[in-house]
């Protein structure tokens, strides 16, 4: 496969965060003996977005994955402001907050409560996030009783809770109607304005102003 690649511009960061620059570097992976992508290499810095495109099975949520340290890389290095990533895996978790295609969410807790489970390790106030996804409402409902979107939407809400400034996001706007779009583009516009980063996947239009492509084959 040709080697990919997906650049954003440095000079639009926060001069005191460009030392967390991520950089990929010849990336592959194997599922079992498949090779699913090889050559994948890119740059981001803080404030910028990467859209991870391509048909099923080109290897998005692979990639994604990859990136979370949850699998192992097949070939290449990670940089995070220079140094490998994944030599400190406890180290790197702290930099990343991963959503993917499963909600991950308590059914048998009400939306209040999952979130406050989430807050006890990140030690943030849970009403900013209940009322960026339009959830204040919903707090007390068992979240067994939510529907899909609402269900992603309440994902979503725990990102607000995370310090991390690397986003990566699997499908993020599955379920999610026109206004929930609306808010999760204000999310992220927010975080990146802070010096976040995002890296996601998708077949739809994300609101993701600026955004480099990643297409992988």
């Amino acid at each position: 496969m040709p080697e990919s690649a997906a650049r954003t511009d440095e000079a639009a960061a926060p001069a005191l965060l460009r030392a967390n620059l991520l950089q990929a570097r010849d990336l592959a992976a194997f599922r079992g003996e498949r090779l699913v992508f090889e050559g994948i290499s890119f740059q981001l810095a803080p404030g910028g977005a990467l859209l991870l495109m391509g048909p099923n099975g080109a290897g998005k949520s692979t990639l994604l994955r990859l990136l979370a340290g949850l699998l192992a890389p097949g070939a290449g290095t990670l940089l995070w402001a220079g140094v490998p990533a994944f030599a400190d895996r406890a180290a790197w978790a702290e930099q990343i907050a991963y959503l993917g295609h499963q909600d991950a969410v308590k059914m048998a807790l009400s939306v209040e409560e999952n979130l406050r489970f989430f807050a006890r390790h990140a030690d943030r106030p849970i009403g900013a996030a209940l009322g960026a996804l339009d959830l204040a409402r919903l707090a007390p409902l068992p979240a067994r009783f939510l529907s899909a979107g609402q269900r992603r939407r309440l994902a979503l809400a725990r990102l607000l809770l995370s310090a991390a400034p690397l986003w990566l996001l699997d499908e993020p706007t599955n379920g999610l109607d026109a206004a929930a779009i609306e808010r999760l583009g204000a999310m992220l516009a927010t975080h990146r304005d802070k010096g976040g980063m995002v890296i996601a996947a998708t077949h739809l239009p994300l609101p993701l102003a600026g955004a480099a492509e990643l297409a992988l084959q």
